[in-house]
């Protein structure tokens, strides 16, 4: 009977441009909802984790912000995740937009992936918008040329298509290790911070003006029952304009984004869910250091 291989384990890191797809492929690779999807560049704030556990593997992958350049105390923050997250990792997928040229901010992101040394797949997503599939190969090269990666996979997200591939590829070069996390485990995220970004996901889909960078959600209050959790929250903008845009015509656009954002909650909860929205401005958020320590998950660490 031949021998069984080693169990493998490791810590995967997933970055990328803003707008590339990160999230939407750690949602799909771990099969679950774990980090909030936008049209909106810089969507994801925080590094969000999830678990993928079977009988002969772990992944614990970590998804990022966008490699951007940093202006306000804010995005300065995110881009301290994105290095934090090139730190003692197994490995890194680097996440590029295939339907999008190679360019001069591109070979700016690789630059940061070199420094850290360690061996990184690039997976080229999105290829379900591109017809002429032979336009990839020019593509692959320009990055090859820029940074020599252990792997070169076309993906889509979206799709699937190509996932099987790279997870196998991701596999293939994980260490020998146990499992660092219960197997029913799938993230380190409290459930406070994942229904604070349920809520800035929808209101991020039902505002199309320049609101997503000024807008905050936090939980203030969280009451469990075995059949119902009561949950307030709170919208923080910038400016009273922002807070019309978000409250929407007689509250139009707070209701639809509040009820869209209950039924993600009560998917993740299994439970039924009563939501309470309100919306105030605080100015100049993004440069506080006390707010910003408040909206981080890690400040919510022991919460539900």
């Amino acid at each position: 009977m031949p021998e069984k291989p080693p169990h493998v384990s490791g810590f995967v890191s997933i970055l990328g441009r803003p707008n590339a797809g990160k999230s939407t492929l750690l949602n799909a690779l771990t099969g679950a909802k774990l980090a909030i999807v936008s049209s909106r560049p810089q969507t994801t704030r925080a590094a969000v984790q999830g678990v993928v556990t079977t009988p002969d593997y772990q992944i614990v992958f970590m998804d990022t912000p966008g490699i951007h350049r940093s202006s306000s105390l804010f995005n300065k923050r995110m881009m301290d995740q994105v290095r934090a997250a090139l730190d003692g990792r197994d490995l890194l997928v680097y996440v590029a937009d295939a339907a999008l040229p190679f360019g001069a901010q591109d070979a700016q992101a690789l630059d940061m992936l070199k420094k850290s040394g360690t061996p990184a797949i690039l997976a080229l997503n999105k290829i379900d918008r591109i017809k002429d599939k032979g336009k990839l190969l020019p593509l692959i090269e320009q990055y090859k040329a820029a940074m020599e990666f252990a792997e070169y996979i076309p993906i889509s997200a979206l799709t699937g298509e190509g996932l099987d591939e790279l997870r196998r590829a991701i596999v293939s070069r994980l260490p020998e290790g146990p499992e660092y996390f219960p197997p029913g485990q799938i993230t380190d995220q409290p459930e406070r911070f994942l229904a604070a970004e349920f809520v800035r996901e929808k209101i991020l889909e039902e505002t199309r003006q320049e609101v997503p960078y000024a807008v905050a959600v936090v939980v203030d209050r969280w009451e469990e029952t075995p059949r119902l959790v009561k949950i307030a929250a709170t919208i923080y903008v910038e400016r009273e304009g922002q807070k019309a845009i978000v409250i929407g015509s007689g509250g139009a656009v707070l209701k639809r984004a509040g009820t869209l954002a209950r039924q993600d909650i009560e998917r993740l909860l299994g439970r039924k869910v009563f939501l309470q929205l309100f919306v105030k401005v605080r100015p100049d958020w993004r440069q506080n250091p006390e707010f910003l320590n408040e909206i981080d998950w890690r400040s919510m660490a022991g919460e539900r």
